[in-house]
């Protein structure tokens, strides 16, 4: 993001009070672009947009779709997926940066762009560390401690952890601290 313009925000929700609430929400600091359906996102996403608010349950295209195929371009934005469901252990395999279930605050919705923002300046496997933490810890919110030991999927996404973890060694220790304090607000 260059310091000269306000972080861009792609807002992508099929309920357009919805997307007027964050465009109010953010309009302080963020240049906030809407999109009505996962098709016209696409459309709109471009390399400037920072951060990406996407619905997870829209007709059409459904969130997960759109998250798979923003991945699977040349940008990448972060995406704060954004549903009223409940995460269950598909989330271990979405490539998502933050998770908030609706309803959500302005404080939580801010917090959780603002904090993005702050992670564009990390390196690309610091990123990806904080994308898969983020996913365990929408699961360790929603699941009980046997549903998580027994699934080979949260296990996996743990192995993955542990082995970035290993790989960041001191670049990890010197904002562990304030990694956690943001993870804990999200």
């Amino acid at each position: 993001m260059s310091s000269t313009r306000d972080p861009v925000v792609l807002a992508v929700d099929d309920d357009t009070e919805v997307l007027e609430t964050y465009r109010l929400w953010l309009r302080d600091g963020f240049e906030v672009r809407t999109a009505p359906d996962g098709e016209t996102a696409l459309e709109t996403l471009g390399d400037d947009v920072d951060v990406v608010l996407l619905d997870r349950m829209m007709p059409g295209l459904s969130g997960g779709e759109v998250l798979d195929r923003i991945r699977e371009r040349e940008v990448d934005p972060a995406v704060v997926m954004l549903t009223a469901l409940d995460p269950d252990f598909d989330v271990v395999e979405m490539p998502f940066d933050a998770y908030l279930t609706k309803p959500t605050t302005r404080e939580e919705l801010r917090g959780a762009v603002e904090t993005l923002i702050e992670r564009e300046n990390y390196s690309a496997k610091l990123r990806a560390y904080c994308s898969l933490v983020e996913r365990r810890a929408t699961l360790e919110a929603n699941k009980s401690d046997a549903e998580l030991r027994d699934h080979e999927g949260y296990a996996r996404l743990q192995n993955r952890i542990d082995r970035l973890e290993s790989e960041l060694g001191e670049d990890l220790e010197l904002d562990h601290e304030g990694f956690v304090a943001v993870a804990q607000e999200l």
